[in-house]
């Protein structure tokens, strides 16, 4: 006898950019994102660098604005900050999966630790590496 999985869910950012390479079957039919999730594909580009990228990032020459401009814009994209918000993405991804009464489908369970006993997490494989010249957004989760 097959367990079906659930029939509705909402999808982590993560699912949304991998969702090309991961399999279908562990999905459910209905797929839903949060308006958290659509906020962090608009601003991917940025977001999804690596700590270290992050770090070299150079945002003046990027956008041609002065130092004092980006003082306080500077704090937002330290490393440490972008975890701390990423961490308050989850949260609110894992509300709004708790509101709608959905189980939250991610390949990151673990950014939903503590959680268990107000959500259902489902945990779907992480596929590999996108092929080269994908066009695919890097993963959130990076060292």
């Amino acid at each position: 006898m097959t367990v079906e999985g659930p029939r509705q869910g909402l999808i982590d950012t993560d699912i949304a950019i991998l969702r090309k390479w991961v399999d279908p079957g562990e999905l459910p039919e209905e797929m839903a994102i949060s308006a958290i999730t659509l906020a962090e594909l608009s601003a991917g580009p940025h977001e999804v660098r690596g700590n270290a990228e992050q770090d070299a990032y150079d945002e003046h020459a990027r956008t041609g604005a002065a130092p004092g401009d980006l003082a306080a814009g500077r704090e937002r994209v330290r490393p440490g900050a972008v975890r701390r918000r990423r961490r308050v993405a989850d949260l609110m991804i894992a509300a709004t999966a708790m509101a709608e009464g959905l189980p939250l489908f991610t390949t990151n369970p673990g950014d939903f630790a503590g959680l268990e006993d107000l959500i259902r997490v489902v945990a779907v494989t992480r596929p590999s590496a996108p092929p080269e010249g994908s066009g695919s957004a890097t993963s959130r989760t990076q060292p």
